[in-house]
């Protein structure tokens, strides 16, 4: 019984009980997604409706339910914040030149003779500026494509450096709403989650890199190819904003108060700000304290005239974050009813006979996360029902939730890129032309960062102790 938990009136749950409830969550979601291509919020409010009804069944009065519910969503309010603020800042940042500021200096490091490093690196770049790999890879990565294809570097193997840096963006932007939403299943904070991530992340990175920076040496070293496509955005961001290589500093200074261990909400709030100040000074009369208002609640509207920059651009706002807002309360409802009525205590006892130790339990959490990923084709849900499933048991274990979260993220939101079904699949298939058969292979990124996971859980290096972090914590306080 997790700590703090409040204890209804209902009998306990058969394990037919909670396989029902997740069957039919599991039905509704592929039907949902993969037959009406519908997003997964209403599919999953189906699934909130399913574990209500089952809870009655169980015996469980209205009122313990919905209290189930409330408590539920109480337990991600910091993420929503952290959200809501998120979609305020991208919006201020992108008026502001910091956004086009990061992608313009990007592109200049795209290079024909490190041309696959330069991919990785550009989709990183884009992707931990803007928090999306679907609007990198949208951008970017078309683009990418269309120079590969002008030097000879095969589509498969583009495609794999793309999705390279489009997901190690996504996976460490405290601007993605997966890296926010990882550790709110957990029980953590983003900038815990991101720094606990670090290392495992910055190893499958490096691999990457070497891989293909040494296929490009070997294969396609010395070649040059037409890079009108890039130039076209170059200039259309330099026509549109002023840029400055200052417009760089409130990134940093996001990084550096994550590093002087200043909360993730003030923090956040501070780059806002100063991003906003630095739109005021070198944005012009584009750029005023209304404008920062409007796109801070709406978002930016990009109308440069290039297509590549308006889709990536366009974006940011209050209101458009509430579309991730709404989707982590009713995945907190249902989470909620599930471990209130222990629908997802039964199930976890059962496969608990699994994991004997922490790292067992790791592999476990990325296994399931796989398999959502497989069954409920989204790549939200692939985080969301094995971060509740999971949560109480690494904390019987005495690990800390950042072991969750990294779990998590590192299997969750990465292989959705590897099931054709799943929405991520089809997304990659629509926009840049290859199915998961062709690029499969060469995104060495997605499939090999579960099992670096994995690997470190056993070496103990992605297991952490809930009192070793206490202490250290506290040594680090009384120092300061």
């Amino acid at each position: 019984m997790k700590e703090g938990m409040k204890v209804y009136d209902g009998r306990m749950p058969s394990v037919w009980h909670s396989l029902i409830t997740l069957g039919l969550l599991i039905a509704v979601m592929a039907v949902g997604i993969m037959v009406y291509q519908l997003d997964p919020h209403m599919p999953m409010f189906v699934g909130v409706v399913v574990a209500a009804i089952m809870a009655l069944i169980l015996g469980y009065k209205w009122s313990a339910i919905e209290t189930m519910m409330m408590d539920g969503i109480y337990r991600a309010l910091q993420s929503i914040i952290i959200l809501a603020i998120i979609g305020i800042l991208i919006g201020i940042w992108i008026d502001a030149g910091v956004v086009p500021a990061m992608i313009y200096y990007g592109l200049k490091i795209l290079s024909p003779n490190i041309f696959l490093i330069a991919v990785v690196l550009i989709c990183s770049i884009t992707s931990l500026a803007t928090g999306t790999s679907w609007g990198t890879m949208g951008t970017m990565g078309v683009a990418m494509l269309g120079i590969a294809a002008g030097l000879g570097v095969p589509a498969p193997v583009t495609a794999g450096a793309i999705l390279c840096g489009a997901y190690f963006g996504d996976k460490m932007s405290p601007l993605s709403d997966t890296t926010n939403l990882a550790p709110a299943m957990a029980g953590t904070d983003v900038m815990s989650h991101v720094k606990f991530m670090l290392l495992p992340t910055a190893i499958t990175y490096g691999i990457c890199l070497v891989f293909f920076g040494g296929y490009g040496f070997l294969f396609h070293a010395g070649g040059s190819a037409d890079m009108t496509e890039v130039q076209v955005i170059s200039e259309g961001l330099a026509s549109s904003f002023n840029l400055n290589p200052l417009l760089l500093l409130p990134p940093v200074v996001v990084i550096v108060a994550v590093a002087m261990k200043m909360p993730a909400i003030p923090g956040i709030t501070l780059g806002a700000i100063v991003g906003g100040v630095f739109g005021l000074i070198f944005q012009g009369g584009d750029c005023t304290l209304g404008t920062l208002l409007l796109v801070g609640r709406d978002g930016f509207v990009s109308e440069t005239g290039v297509e590549a920059i308006d889709s990536l651009l366009t974006s940011g706002g209050l209101m458009n974050m509430m579309s991730s807002i709404s989707l982590t309360i009713l995945a907190m409802m249902f989470g909620g009813i599930m471990e209130g009525t222990h629908q997802l205590e039964v199930i976890v006892n059962q496969l608990m006979k699994l994991a004997k130790s922490p790292a067992g339990l790791v592999t476990l959490t990325e296994a399931t996360c796989v398999l959502s990923n497989v069954t409920m084709p989204e790549q939200y849900i692939s985080i969301v029902v094995p971060g509740r499933m999971y949560a109480e048991e690494y904390r019987k274990m005495g690990l800390h939730p950042v072991t969750l979260s990294n779990a998590l993220e590192g299997a969750g939101t990465v292989t959705s890129a590897l099931i054709p079904w799943n929405t991520c699949g089809v997304y990659i298939k629509d926009t840049l032309g290859l199915g998961v058969a062709q690029y499969g292979p060469w995104a060495i990124f997605n499939w090999l960062m579960p099992i670096v996971n994995i690997i470190l859980a056993y070496l103990g290096v992605t297991v952490a102790n809930s009192n070793k972090v206490r202490l250290i914590q506290q040594k680090k306080a009384q120092k300061a």
